[in-house]
Parts: C-alpha cells; sequence; structure tokens
C-alpha cells in the first residue's frame, strides 16, 4: 500500500509546482515587472497595479545578507496606489520577494540583483588634446567588466561616432583641432558577465571642445532638408522655362505678325497741326498746288503713257507763264483775278521744256518720267 502511494504523492506534488511556477509566470506578466538596480546602490522594483483589481498590494523582500523577510517600506505610489518599492543595496546580492493582495501571494521571485544594473553616469570629464586626437578621462566606477562609451560629432555631422573602451580613458583620432567637437559619455556592461536584462548609464552633460579649449556652444549649422532644396530647385527651373517660352512665343508672334509702324513719326505735324488732312499737310510741307478739276470733266489729265525725255540745256532769261491742258483755266478763274484761287504757279529756274501741251521746268542734265 505504502509503496503504490508513494510514487502518486510524488508526481501530484510535481503537477502541483509546475502548476505555480505556470501561474507565478503569467502573474508577472500581467503585473509588468520591472527591476532597476542604480549603481549598486538602490534597487528599484515596479509593477502595473492596474492589471489587478482590489485593494493596494504588498510587497515582502529579503536580501541574501538578511535572516528574516521584511515589508516594504518606501512605496512607489501610482494613483492612490502602491505601485512598486525602492529598496537599499550596497553590493551584489540575491534578491527574493513576493507581491501579496492582502493574504494573497500573487507572485513570488529571487534574482541577482546585478542582473538588472543600471551604472551611473561619468562624471568630471577631462580633455587632453594631441594634434589631430583626443583622449577623454573620467574616475573609473567601483566595480569590473563595464564599456565606457565616448561619442562625439562636429557641426557639419549628422550622426554620433562612437568609441569604447574596457577604462574610462578613450582616444579618439582623426579630429580636426579646429572645429567644434560635442562630446558625451556613458557606461554600459558586458553582456557575457551581466546578461541581457541591463540598462546602459545615462548619457553625460554635452561637452563642447574646440582649439583644445572649453566652449560654451558650437554654432549648429543650419541644414537645408533635401525636399526644401529640390522643391526650390524645380521652382526656379519651371520659371526660367516659362520666361524662355513667352520670349520664344514673342519672337514667333513678331516674325509672322510684324508690328505696323505709327505715321505719326514718318510723317511729322500730319496729326499734330492738320489732324491727318495729308493733302494740307503735303501742301504746307512740300509747297504742291493744290489741282483742280475742270467743270464737266470726269477724268483728270493725266499721260497715259510713262515718257523719258533727255532734256538739253538752253539758256531761259525770263521765267515763261504757260497754260497748258493740264492746268486749263476757267472763264470764272480768268475774270476774278483771285491769286490765291490759282492753281497753276509760273514755272521757274532750270531748262524749259514743252511735251504734249504741257511745259516743264529742268534742272541741268535732267531726266523726267511722265
Amino acid at each position: 500500500m505504502r509503496s503504490v502511494f508513494l510514487p502518486w504523492a510524488s508526481a501530484a506534488l510535481f503537477l502541483l509546482a509546475d502548476v505555480m511556477v505556470s501561474e507565478d509566470s503569467a502573474l508577472e506578466g500581467a503585473l509588468q515587472l520591472q527591476i532597476i538596480n542604480f549603481n549598486f546602490e538602490t534597487v528599484q522594483v515596479t509593477w502595473n497595479a492596474s492589471k489587478v483589481s482590489g485593494t493596494n498590494l504588498t510587497f515582502l523582500y529579503k536580501l541574501s545578507s538578511d535572516e528574516t523577510n521584511s515589508q516594504c517600506s518606501n512605496y512607489i505610489l501610482q494613483q492612490s496606489r502602491t505601485a512598486g518599492c525602492l529598496l537599499e543595496a550596497k553590493k551584489d546580492e540575491i534578491l527574493c520577494f513576493s507581491i501579496w493582495n492582502a493574504t494573497h501571494s500573487l507572485l513570488t521571485k529571487c534574482q541577482w540583483i546585478s542582473a538588472y544594473l543600471k551604472p551611473s553616469s561619468p562624471k568630471d570629464l577631462n580633455f587632453q588634446w594631441h594634434q589631430e586626437a583626443i583622449t577623454v578621462t573620467c574616475s573609473d566606477l567601483p566595480y569590473k567588466r563595464l564599456l565606457y562609451e565616448i561619442q562625439y560629432k562636429s557641426m557639419f555631422d549628422t550622426e554620433w561616432q562612437s568609441k569604447e573602451e574596457e577604462t574610462c580613458n578613450v582616444t579618439t583620432d582623426g579630429l580636426d583641432a579646429e572645429k567644434c567637437y560635442f562630446f558625451r559619455a556613458r557606461v554600459k556592461t558586458m553582456e557575457s558577465s551581466y546578461g541581457p536584462d541591463t540598462y546602459p548609464s545615462d548619457w553625460s552633460e554635452v561637452t563642447y571642445q574646440q582649439s583644445g579649449e572649453l566652449r560654451d556652444s558650437c554654432q549648429q549649422k543650419k541644414l537645408v532638408p533635401k525636399f526644401v532644396l529640390i522643391s526650390c530647385m524645380v521652382a526656379l527651373l519651371t520659371v526660367f522655362l516659362l520666361l524662355l517660352s513667352l520670349w520664344k512665343v514673342r519672337r514667333v508672334q513678331k516674325l509672322l505678325m510684324p508690328m505696323v509702324p505709327d505715321p505719326k513719326f514718318s510723317f511729322p505735324g500730319l496729326f499734330e497741326s492738320h489732324q491727318g488732312n495729308f493733302q494740307e499737310w503735303i501742301k504746307d510741307t512740300q509747297n504742291v498746288a493744290h489741282l483742280n478739276k475742270m467743270e464737266g470733266a470726269e477724268q483728270e489729265c493725266v499721260p497715259e503713257e510713262a515718257l523719258v525725255v533727255h532734256v538739253v540745256k538752253h539758256e531761259a532769261e525770263m521765267p515763261i507763264m504757260t497754260t497748258s491742258s493740264l492746268c486749263p483755266q476757267t472763264e470764272e478763274e480768268e475774270t476774278s483775278g483771285d491769286p490765291s484761287r490759282l492753281p497753276c504757279q509760273p514755272l521757274q529756274g532750270g531748262e524749259e521744256i514743252s511735251l504734249g501741251g504741257f511745259t516743264f521746268v529742268m534742272s541741268d542734265n535732267s531726266y523726267v518720267m511722265l
């Protein structure tokens, strides 16, 4: 009988333990537990109280150096509910704690606090320039297996450059001492020694260095976004093409439809003094007599064919006034005696020639085309 009971009891205990571990994992996920060890000085354990209904939760803990469990004396409150606990820690120890809802245990866990280490930030950074290199030093932390990371960039860089060493003595090469650089530092743990759940330290304050001297700030270069630059170039190109097309259209229009010249500039005084009356203007400017038509005449007396006559020079002492069929006088004009109404003036100067009832006065060796 005993021999049958003992294997059954062992299997029951094993299944019960497995169920308890599964429940603890589910509760840990529901509580969203977070543990941070601040430089082996303070351990912060927080959880999400909104995921668990009920009253305030109770935190009980025990370090490996303690003999008995203790209740948290420094709770972190969130919306008037306990949401975490702050513990003092002086060295790397095993922390065992449990979270209770009244008399019901929600979670029990034991862990080395170094697995959640977050080192403190580097302080008192010192900079030493060596031509094109700089060495950054600071005080090392009291524990080992750490990486000291120095990041830097100039005012012309968009991304930080990094350099890591196991001690806080990091030398960076290839720098230009005339440029202004930004420097900052932090401490990280080695995953091989502390595990994947640690946290890097916060960054130190940014320090500005130029020409081996400490600066208050660097005048940062304002970088124009590529989109804005491309948009401006496209806009300028569009305006240029538009102006070029307008110029081409204007040239084509001028070629196909040339501008009609204004007669105002070709005939001075025609519009200013004579209001566009060409006969008045030509009589005033060229001293050409107005030709009157004969009464009852329907056509002007003009020759039908053009004749070219070569005149031989001879002397003409007195001007001769003739009346030809080109300028006939009526009886009224002869009797009136009004000189203003005489359409024909005496022919003066040069040679005299008669042709077809017309008399012309020509200059020396002239040709006349009728």
